[in-house]
């Protein structure tokens, strides 16, 4: 295993320098001289009241910091990255606010040991100088089914201690209450996580390595290893293993849960899952927990506590009553707690009602005559053409795009196809050009899915009520323009535009008396398949190949080429012998 790369200044000095980045940015934070602690900038506001100190290691951000506000902590202590913070530091932050008037001071710290003893050391001689300190050791894991010793590891639950007590200290709780409420509200939370990656501390390798099909569930957020390694799971599969092993009776280190329970519930980023994965474990969660007729009072989605860069997450449950819901909901200027309004989280919303439909396009009468079969005729020569150039449109657009050309063209020609099964298509050019752009609109995908809609759209408006030869040219001239409005693209952009544009000027034949339109049409596909060959050679001007390298653009426009292939196909669909419909 290789170090992993990692965007610091110093490995020696990150802790340091993430603590100056937030509190830079922060004007409600400020750092305590000679130690790695940041308080409220508002300390004198504290008079009276009780202090919050909490911390740890770095590394697990927005925590600690990140908490630190009105209605939070008053301040934390930092350590190094997975490290506890000194003694000293500690005692320091104890006497800051302790000087500035604090009425009692509360350490909520995650059950682990070097935390423990530092906390503990610290608070043991606070105590010997007079100040009025207590300590509540957080332990939420849910992970091991016989905890040893060192009993349940403090992890994500954690944050809604925080919460709890800093609401409390905030409406004027002694510190007595304080550590009653959260005590209790502690040992009605369970924390489970799950793994899909390891993380590494800045300028070391990971601290485990996975398989690239392999998940880890249970794991601390130190990379501490978990209670079963297993196959990545589908995320519903994952979150409903998650919760069995959290509420399971079996497990002594489970939450109780019953039916009609009321719980807060946190889906927490444990670094390096994408928030598209996030949501899809949240929405897991809440129909898992809704299944099991559990009401969620609650729920947070984000990064809470997280193990640097590890490609995972950890489900919070708490117990929770109508008091314990209005501490939850109570105002805080903290950075990192979420601002959602208050209401319970549910699969079962009622969704706003899709809009009216604006008035109906005329269509043809229903029926198949000479003119639909030939239009059936032109879009199945069409259809079966981007099916055949699939591979290959998408083989052009690896160089220069996300290699998905023949793919999203693919989906075009499937969407004709049962379009056309559902219903003969009109044989109206207008008409025709409108349902098709309303086709692909909704089933292409993709900015070539607009395009061709604009395209379309805009053909179709161009052709109604017409249908001799020049309006051919006119609805390619009037399309055109449309995506050119639209797409910002230009002839020599290397882009689709290429080959329509090139196709639109020999097109322009049709205006004259007595043009031939299959002569026409075959002079625009010749003009097309070497506009779309021509774009080989253009510096791209447009669309995602804009931002490569044209050194690296050695083949055609995927867009240019499939454009030659579409009109190529009603060229050939046009001259096919039409025979008479059974």
């Amino acid at each position: 295993m290789e170090v992993s790369k990692k965007l610091v200044t110093t490995v020696s000095g990150c802790a340091d320098d993430a603590l100056a980045g937030l509190v830079a940015c922060n004007p409600g934070l400020r750092l305590l001289q000679g130690h790695r602690v940041v308080l409220r900038d508002d300390l004198p506001a504290i008079r009276g009241r009780v202090a919050l100190l909490s911390g740890g290691g770095s590394g697990h951000e927005p925590a600690h910091a990140g908490y630190i506000g009105k209605g939070m902590l008053t301040g934390v202590v930092a350590g190094a990255v997975f490290a506890s913070p000194s003694v000293g530091s500690v005692l320091a932050a104890i006497r800051a606010v302790a000087q500035a008037g604090a009425a009692g001071i509360l350490l909520i710290v995650k059950n682990y040991t070097g935390d423990r003893l530092n906390f503990g050391m610290a608070l043991e001689r606070a105590r010997a100088e007079g100040a009025n300190v207590r300590m509540v050791v957080v332990g939420d894991d849910c992970a091991f089914a016989t905890p040893g010793k060192a009993g349940r590891r403090g992890i994500c639950g954690t944050v809604l201690i925080h919460k709890v007590a800093g609401a409390l200290a905030e409406a004027g709780a002694s510190l007595d209450e304080i550590v009653e409420k959260v005590t209790a509200a502690a040992k009605a939370m369970g924390t489970l996580g799950l793994s899909l990656s390891p993380c590494s501390i800045p300028g070391s390798k990971p601290s485990f390595q996975l398989a690239e099909d392999e998940m880890e569930l249970g794991l601390g957020i130190h990379g501490e290893a978990g209670v079963r390694r297993m196959k990545v799971l589908p995320a519903d599969k994952a979150v409903e293993t998650m919760l069995e092993h959290m509420t399971d009776p079996s497990n002594s280190s489970h939450l109780s849960l019953t039916p009609g329970s009321s719980v807060v519930l946190v889906v927490n980023n444990l670094g390096g899952l994408s928030c598209l994965e996030l949501g899809i474990v949240a929405g897991a969660a809440v129909r898992c927990l809704e299944s099991r007729e559990i009401r969620i009072a609650r729920a947070l989605v984000g990064s809470f506590m997280t193990a640097l860069e590890m490609a995972g997450v950890s489900l919070t449950l708490m117990r929770v009553d109508e008091e314990l819901v209005g501490l939850i909901d109570a105002k805080t200027t903290a950075m990192a707690w979420p601002n959602i309004p208050a209401g319970p989280a549910t699969t079962r919303r009622e969704e706003v009602p899709a809009p009216m439909e604006g008035p109906r396009k005329p269509q043809d009468e229903p029926g198949i005559g000479p003119g639909t079969v030939r239009v059936q005729r032109v879009l199945e020569r069409v259809c079966s053409t981007l099916l055949d150039i699939q591979d290959k449109l998408n083989e052009l657009d690896r160089g220069a795009g996300d290699g998905d050309c023949g793919h999203t063209h693919a989906r075009a020609a499937q969407a004709i196809r049962e379009w056309m099964r559902s219903r003969p298509p009109p044989a109206a050019p207008a008409q025709l050009l409108s349902a098709l752009a309303d086709v692909l609109l909704e089933q292409m995908g993709g900015s070539s899915g607009v395009l061709y809609g604009l395209f379309l759209t805009a053909a179709a408006r161009s052709l109604q009520g017409r249908s001799d030869s020049p309006a051919w040219a006119d609805a390619m001239d009037a399309g055109i323009e449309a995506m050119q409005r639209y797409g910002g693209a230009a002839p020599g952009d290397r882009t689709m535009l290429d080959s329509l544009c090139a196709a639109a000027q020999a097109l322009h034949a049709l205006r004259s008396p007595g043009a031939d339109l299959l002569r026409v049409l075959a002079a625009a596909v010749q003009s097309a398949e070497a506009a779309a060959e021509a774009t080989r050679h253009m510096e791209a001007g447009a669309g995602r190949a804009s931002y490569i390298r044209s050194s690296r653009l050695e083949q055609p426009d995927p867009g240019a080429v499939a454009v030659a292939a579409v009109l190529g196909a009603v060229l050939e669909g046009l001259r096919d012998p039409l025979e008479a419909p059974h």
